[in-house]
Protein backbone atom coordinates (compact mmCIF):
# COMPACT_ATOMS: atom_id res chain seq x y z
CA UNK A 1 0.00 0.00 0.00
CA UNK A 2 1.18 3.56 -0.67
CA UNK A 3 1.97 5.95 2.15
CA UNK A 4 -0.81 8.04 3.65
CA UNK A 5 0.05 11.10 1.56
CA UNK A 6 1.86 11.77 -1.76
CA UNK A 7 4.71 13.67 -0.11
CA UNK A 8 5.69 10.71 2.05
CA UNK A 9 5.25 8.32 -0.84
CA UNK A 10 7.53 10.40 -3.03
CA UNK A 11 10.20 10.53 -0.33
CA UNK A 12 9.94 6.78 0.16
CA UNK A 13 10.28 6.11 -3.59
CA UNK A 14 13.25 8.48 -3.85
CA UNK A 15 15.04 6.63 -1.08
CA UNK A 16 15.23 3.57 -3.36
CA UNK A 17 16.34 5.73 -6.31
CA UNK A 18 19.13 7.27 -4.21
CA UNK A 19 20.24 3.75 -3.24
CA UNK A 20 20.31 2.74 -6.94
CA UNK A 21 17.54 0.19 -6.31
CA UNK A 22 15.82 1.09 -9.55
CA UNK A 23 13.18 -1.63 -9.74
CA UNK A 24 11.92 -0.88 -6.24
CA UNK A 25 12.01 2.84 -7.00
CA UNK A 26 9.92 2.41 -10.14
CA UNK A 27 7.39 0.33 -8.24
CA UNK A 28 6.97 3.01 -5.58
CA UNK A 29 6.80 5.89 -8.07
CA UNK A 30 4.06 4.03 -9.97
CA UNK A 31 2.18 3.48 -6.72
CA UNK A 32 2.14 7.23 -6.23
CA UNK A 33 0.93 7.85 -9.78
CA UNK A 34 -1.92 5.40 -9.27
CA UNK A 35 -2.94 6.52 -5.78
CA UNK A 36 -2.42 10.30 -6.16
CA UNK A 37 -2.66 11.05 -9.92
CA UNK A 38 -3.69 14.71 -9.45
CA UNK A 39 -1.11 15.61 -6.84
CA UNK A 40 1.87 17.87 -7.42
CA UNK A 41 4.06 14.88 -6.55
CA UNK A 42 2.64 12.91 -9.48
CA UNK A 43 4.62 15.01 -11.97
CA UNK A 44 7.75 14.45 -9.91
CA UNK A 45 7.14 10.69 -9.82
CA UNK A 46 6.79 10.62 -13.59
CA UNK A 47 10.02 12.58 -13.92
CA UNK A 48 11.92 10.25 -11.61
CA UNK A 49 10.77 7.22 -13.61
CA UNK A 50 12.75 8.76 -16.47
CA UNK A 51 15.72 9.37 -14.19
CA UNK A 52 15.69 5.71 -13.10
CA UNK A 53 15.57 4.49 -16.70
CA UNK A 54 18.37 6.80 -17.78
CA UNK A 55 20.54 5.69 -14.86
CA UNK A 56 20.24 2.11 -16.07
CA UNK A 57 20.96 3.00 -19.70
CA UNK A 58 17.37 2.54 -20.86
CA UNK A 59 17.58 5.68 -22.92
CA UNK A 60 14.51 5.31 -25.10
CA UNK A 61 12.35 4.38 -22.12
CA UNK A 62 13.79 7.37 -20.25
CA UNK A 63 12.76 9.65 -23.11
CA UNK A 64 9.24 8.20 -23.08
CA UNK A 65 8.85 8.82 -19.35
CA UNK A 66 10.27 12.34 -19.61
CA UNK A 67 7.90 13.13 -22.46
CA UNK A 68 4.93 11.99 -20.37
CA UNK A 69 5.72 14.76 -17.91
CA UNK A 70 5.38 17.32 -20.70
CA UNK A 71 2.23 15.68 -22.08
CA UNK A 72 0.43 15.10 -18.77
CA UNK A 73 1.85 17.82 -16.53
CA UNK A 74 2.57 20.83 -18.77
CA UNK A 75 2.78 23.16 -15.76
CA UNK A 76 5.61 21.22 -14.17
CA UNK A 77 8.60 23.35 -13.21
CA UNK A 78 10.87 20.74 -14.80
CA UNK A 79 9.74 21.26 -18.42
CA UNK A 80 12.87 23.11 -19.57
CA UNK A 81 15.10 20.66 -17.69
CA UNK A 82 13.31 17.76 -19.39
CA UNK A 83 13.70 19.33 -22.83
CA UNK A 84 17.45 19.57 -22.18
CA UNK A 85 17.54 15.95 -21.04
CA UNK A 86 15.69 14.83 -24.17
CA UNK A 87 18.11 16.79 -26.34
CA UNK A 88 21.09 15.07 -24.68
CA UNK A 89 19.43 11.66 -25.13
CA UNK A 90 19.01 12.41 -28.84
CA UNK A 91 22.71 13.32 -29.07
CA UNK A 92 23.61 9.97 -27.52
CA UNK A 93 21.60 8.15 -30.16
CA UNK A 94 23.23 10.30 -32.85
CA UNK A 95 26.61 9.28 -31.46
CA UNK A 96 25.76 5.62 -32.05
CA UNK A 97 23.95 4.32 -28.99
CA UNK A 98 22.54 0.88 -29.77
CA UNK A 99 18.96 0.60 -30.95
CA UNK A 100 18.56 -2.45 -28.74
CA UNK A 101 17.86 -2.20 -25.04
CA UNK A 102 18.02 -5.42 -23.05
CA UNK A 103 17.32 -7.47 -26.18
CA UNK A 104 14.29 -5.44 -27.27
CA UNK A 105 14.49 -3.72 -30.67
CA UNK A 106 13.26 -0.15 -30.48
CA UNK A 107 10.25 0.60 -32.69
CA UNK A 108 11.97 3.38 -34.63
CA UNK A 109 14.74 3.59 -37.23
CA UNK A 110 16.75 6.01 -35.13
CA UNK A 111 15.30 7.31 -31.84
CA UNK A 112 17.05 10.64 -32.40
CA UNK A 113 14.52 11.44 -35.17
CA UNK A 114 11.56 11.12 -32.83
CA UNK A 115 13.28 12.76 -29.86
CA UNK A 116 14.64 15.78 -31.75
CA UNK A 117 11.23 16.26 -33.34
CA UNK A 118 9.72 16.41 -29.86
CA UNK A 119 12.38 18.84 -28.64
CA UNK A 120 11.43 21.20 -31.47
CA UNK A 121 7.73 20.69 -30.77
CA UNK A 122 8.14 21.16 -27.03
CA UNK A 123 10.23 24.30 -27.21
CA UNK A 124 9.26 25.87 -30.59
CA UNK A 125 11.46 28.96 -30.29
CA UNK A 126 13.30 27.95 -27.15
CA UNK A 127 17.10 27.93 -26.80
CA UNK A 128 17.47 24.39 -28.18
CA UNK A 129 14.90 24.55 -30.97
CA UNK A 130 17.18 25.68 -33.81
CA UNK A 131 19.97 23.23 -33.02
CA UNK A 132 17.47 20.37 -32.57
CA UNK A 133 15.90 21.23 -35.93
CA UNK A 134 19.32 21.26 -37.58
CA UNK A 135 20.41 17.98 -36.00
CA UNK A 136 17.15 16.36 -37.05
CA UNK A 137 18.17 17.17 -40.61
CA UNK A 138 21.61 15.66 -40.01
CA UNK A 139 20.12 12.39 -38.75
CA UNK A 140 17.85 12.09 -41.78
CA UNK A 141 20.72 12.95 -44.12
CA UNK A 142 22.85 10.26 -42.48
CA UNK A 143 20.10 7.77 -43.30
CA UNK A 144 20.12 8.93 -46.97
CA UNK A 145 16.63 10.36 -46.56
CA UNK A 146 17.70 13.46 -48.48
CA UNK A 147 14.31 14.95 -49.35
CA UNK A 148 13.19 14.80 -45.71
CA UNK A 149 16.55 16.13 -44.53
CA UNK A 150 16.36 19.05 -46.94
CA UNK A 151 12.90 19.88 -45.63
CA UNK A 152 14.16 19.98 -42.03
CA UNK A 153 17.17 22.11 -42.96
CA UNK A 154 14.85 24.50 -44.80
CA UNK A 155 12.85 24.91 -41.58
CA UNK A 156 16.03 26.05 -39.81
CA UNK A 157 16.49 28.78 -42.42
CA UNK A 158 12.84 29.89 -42.42
CA UNK A 159 12.10 29.63 -38.70
CA UNK A 160 15.45 30.58 -37.20
CA UNK A 161 17.13 32.83 -39.81
CA UNK A 162 19.23 34.69 -37.22
CA UNK A 163 20.43 31.56 -35.41
CA UNK A 164 23.98 30.26 -35.62
CA UNK A 165 22.62 27.18 -37.43
CA UNK A 166 21.03 29.00 -40.38
CA UNK A 167 24.19 29.29 -42.48
CA UNK A 168 25.16 25.65 -41.92
CA UNK A 169 21.59 24.63 -42.82
CA UNK A 170 21.92 26.39 -46.19
CA UNK A 171 25.09 24.43 -46.85
CA UNK A 172 23.35 21.17 -45.92
CA UNK A 173 20.45 21.94 -48.28
CA UNK A 174 22.95 22.18 -51.12
CA UNK A 175 24.67 19.02 -49.92
CA UNK A 176 21.36 17.13 -49.98
CA UNK A 177 20.74 18.33 -53.53
CA UNK A 178 24.22 17.17 -54.46
CA UNK A 179 23.65 13.73 -52.92
CA UNK A 180 20.42 13.37 -54.90
CA UNK A 181 22.36 14.01 -58.11
CA UNK A 182 24.70 11.10 -57.49
CA UNK A 183 24.22 7.40 -57.95
CA UNK A 184 23.91 5.06 -60.90
CA UNK A 185 21.92 7.62 -62.93
CA UNK A 186 23.35 11.11 -63.00
CA UNK A 187 20.59 13.62 -62.25
CA UNK A 188 21.65 16.75 -64.09
CA UNK A 189 18.74 18.83 -62.75
CA UNK A 190 19.55 18.04 -59.13
CA UNK A 191 23.23 18.67 -59.78
CA UNK A 192 22.49 22.09 -61.28
CA UNK A 193 20.33 23.00 -58.28
CA UNK A 194 23.05 21.84 -55.91
CA UNK A 195 25.68 23.89 -57.71
CA UNK A 196 23.50 27.00 -57.59
CA UNK A 197 22.85 26.55 -53.86
CA UNK A 198 26.56 25.99 -53.12
CA UNK A 199 27.42 29.10 -55.15
CA UNK A 200 24.78 31.09 -53.26
CA UNK A 201 26.19 29.89 -49.95
CA UNK A 202 29.75 30.80 -50.96
CA UNK A 203 28.62 34.30 -52.00
CA UNK A 204 26.68 34.92 -48.79
CA UNK A 205 29.29 33.44 -46.45
CA UNK A 206 32.70 33.93 -48.10
CA UNK A 207 34.57 33.73 -44.81
CA UNK A 208 32.83 30.64 -43.45
CA UNK A 209 34.86 27.46 -43.13
CA UNK A 210 32.09 25.62 -44.97
CA UNK A 211 32.65 27.89 -47.99
CA UNK A 212 35.81 25.92 -48.74
CA UNK A 213 33.76 22.75 -48.71
CA UNK A 214 31.16 24.46 -50.90
CA UNK A 215 33.82 25.39 -53.46
CA UNK A 216 35.06 21.80 -53.43
CA UNK A 217 31.53 20.56 -54.09
CA UNK A 218 31.07 23.06 -56.91
CA UNK A 219 34.22 21.78 -58.58
CA UNK A 220 33.03 18.21 -58.20
CA UNK A 221 29.64 19.00 -59.73
CA UNK A 222 31.30 20.82 -62.63
CA UNK A 223 33.47 17.77 -63.27
CA UNK A 224 30.35 15.63 -63.36
CA UNK A 225 28.52 18.03 -65.67
CA UNK A 226 31.49 18.18 -68.02
CA UNK A 227 31.76 14.39 -68.03
CA UNK A 228 28.08 14.13 -68.92
CA UNK A 229 28.50 16.57 -71.83
CA UNK A 230 31.62 14.72 -72.97
CA UNK A 231 29.78 11.40 -73.05
CA UNK A 232 26.98 12.95 -75.11
CA UNK A 233 29.51 14.42 -77.50
CA UNK A 234 31.22 11.04 -77.89
CA UNK A 235 27.85 9.44 -78.62
CA UNK A 236 27.19 11.93 -81.45
CA UNK A 237 30.72 11.51 -82.72
CA UNK A 238 30.31 7.73 -82.98
CA UNK A 239 27.06 8.30 -84.85
CA UNK A 240 28.99 10.52 -87.32
CA UNK A 241 26.87 13.49 -86.19
CA UNK A 242 29.97 15.67 -85.99
CA UNK A 243 28.21 19.05 -85.88
CA UNK A 244 26.25 17.99 -82.78
CA UNK A 245 29.38 16.52 -81.19
CA UNK A 246 31.27 19.77 -81.77
CA UNK A 247 28.55 21.76 -79.98
CA UNK A 248 29.04 19.73 -76.81
CA UNK A 249 32.85 19.70 -77.05
CA UNK A 250 32.91 23.47 -77.47
CA UNK A 251 30.53 23.89 -74.55
CA UNK A 252 32.99 21.97 -72.34
CA UNK A 253 35.89 24.11 -73.53
CA UNK A 254 33.97 27.37 -72.98
CA UNK A 255 32.26 26.61 -69.66
CA UNK A 256 34.36 23.92 -67.96
CA UNK A 257 37.91 25.04 -68.62
CA UNK A 258 39.09 24.02 -65.15
CA UNK A 259 37.97 20.40 -65.49
CA UNK A 260 39.91 17.40 -66.78
CA UNK A 261 37.39 17.08 -69.62
CA UNK A 262 38.34 20.36 -71.27
CA UNK A 263 41.67 19.08 -72.62
CA UNK A 264 39.98 15.86 -73.77
CA UNK A 265 37.32 17.90 -75.59
CA UNK A 266 40.08 19.87 -77.37
CA UNK A 267 41.73 16.61 -78.40
CA UNK A 268 38.46 15.18 -79.77
CA UNK A 269 37.79 18.37 -81.77
CA UNK A 270 41.23 18.10 -83.35
CA UNK A 271 40.53 14.50 -84.30
CA UNK A 272 37.20 15.51 -85.87
CA UNK A 273 38.90 18.28 -87.85
CA UNK A 274 41.53 15.87 -89.18
CA UNK A 275 38.82 13.41 -90.16
CA UNK A 276 36.91 16.10 -92.03
CA UNK A 277 40.05 17.16 -93.93
CA UNK A 278 40.51 13.69 -95.40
Amino acid sequence: MPKDNPKDQLAYAKSFLDAAKYDQARREFRKLLKAYPKSAEAAESQYYLGVADEAEGKLYEAYQNYQKVIDKYPFSERIQEIIEKEYKLAEKFMAGEKRKAFGVVLPVENPAIEILGKVVENSSYGPLAASAQYKLGLVLKGLSRYYEAEEEFSKVVSRYPSSEWAAAAKFQIASCRSSLSKGADYDQGAAQEAKEKFEEFAREHPDAILSLEAEKNIRGIKEKEAESSYNIARFYEKQKAFDSAKIYYNDIIDNYQDTVWASQAVARLQIIERENEK
